[in-house]
């Protein structure tokens, strides 16, 4: 029986996702973060308002995600502070892990001995991996990121799709 083989290369080259992302890549954290709108303008209620139609939700949409996008990154990295602050397991298997990688790594390739228990790194990684990976299933890290997934999304785009553009910007898509 022969397996069915998907194109990738065809379905990311549809998507475009290389050349979405390649402004995020080219970005220091420094300069992503430089272009923060401030909160007032943000949040502004003035410039709430229900769309009319789908055309104009994406519009919306098109324009606020271009526009607030460093905002909206820090919207991410927040909810993504609450879902870990909320989820203490699964912080606390990040720790272990992060924590255990960067001890081991500590050593050199060197055998840790305590005593007369000698342990050398692989015996160390293998004991890290056998208590991590029940830990960390127990944890439910994949509800956490749906979870995150979900609420970054309804509100990103809600915010998106609901705040309409500046004036200025409005007519300025207009045929005259």
């Amino acid at each position: 029986m022969s397996r069915i083989q998907i194109p990738l290369d065809v379905l990311t080259s549809r998507l475009n996702l290389s050349d979405r992302f390649a402004g995020v890549r080219s970005q220091s954290i420094a300069s992503r973060f430089a272009n923060l709108k401030p909160i007032s303008e943000f949040l502004d209620l003035k410039r709430l308002s229900k769309p009319a139609n789908f055309s104009e939700v994406q519009s919306r949409v098109n324009y606020n995600l271009g526009y607030f996008s460093s905002n909206y990154a820090v919207v991410f990295v927040m909810l993504s502070i609450y879902s870990l602050l909320t989820n203490w397991l699964l912080l606390f298997v990040i720790l272990l892990v992060v924590g255990g990688m960067w001890g081991i790594g500590k050593l050199e390739g060197k055998d840790l001995e305590i005593a007369s228990l000698r342990a050398t790194s692989s015996q160390l990684y293998t004991g890290l991996l056998v208590i991590a990976v029940p830990l960390g299933i127990i944890a439910s890290p994949f509800t956490t990121i749906l979870w995150l997934i979900g609420a970054s999304g309804v509100s990103i785009l809600g915010h998106a799709s609901f705040m309409d553009k500046p004036i200025d910007e409005a007519f300025s898509g207009e045929a005259v």
